[in-house]
């Protein structure tokens, strides 16, 4: 059975504020749909703390093989950016990014307490925020003539498809999203009109 629902998130959350021994760790998340956008989004917190110390973050974008990334920003290895991204993993999150700001309050926490403090502020902001799921699906392109419409229609009608652009000329062409566990079954249907051209990405 092919998964076609993922869970993320429709807009930012946080901050949430974790201390521990004078210091402050403030959660941040954010949808992520390009990798690309990190930078800006880490300018952006850059110039709204700039007395902190420490912008760590990890992200997860992709549904088959995500693409993952820790970052621990000077942090030592892994005690930043990995806790981060497991608790994104936790959660089962995609397309997401996760950015803690800390505060170094004077005392140093040791590796064992900034991968508790960088896991635990990740913890708040993902409990806050307003998880969402969300269907996975493939476009497909139809072209037949008018006299196929009802045909075309009685199928669109049975399985509730989405028309999510049409053209009508010469001949009529439809491109419909089809959620992913029912494309083949769907693309089936239509390719026994014999008379309709039936494409796919």
């Amino acid at each position: 059975m092919i998964s076609d629902t993922y869970k993320t998130i429709d807009k930012s959350f946080g901050p949430e504020i974790f201390k521990d021994r004078k210091s402050k760790f403030l959660g941040y998340l954010f949808p992520l749909k390009n990798p690309d956008d990190v930078k800006e989004i880490i300018g952006v917190l850059k110039k709204e703390h700039h007395n902190a110390r420490h912008w760590c973050y990890a992200y997860r974008i992709g549904i088959e093989k995500p693409e993952e990334r820790a970052n621990d920003d000077g942090e030592p290895s892994n005690s930043a950016g990995t806790p981060i991204l497991n608790q994104i993993k936790a959660k089962e999150l995609t397309n997401v990014l996760v950015v803690v700001v800390r505060y170094f309050g004077g005392v140093k926490l040791g590796v064992g307490g900034l991968m508790n403090a960088y896991k635990t502020a990740t913890q708040f902001v993902l409990d806050e925020a307003t998880i969402v799921e969300k269907i996975r699906t493939k476009p497909l392109f139809l072209e037949f003539s008018y006299a196929d419409m009802n045909k075309i229609m009685r199928i669109v009608k049975e399985y509730h498809l989405e028309i999510v652009h049409q053209e009508m000329n010469e001949k009529v062409n439809y491109t419909l999203n089809i959620r992913l566990s029912d494309f083949e079954k769907i693309k089936s249907s239509f390719e026994k009109i014999h008379t309709i051209d039936v494409k796919c990405e």
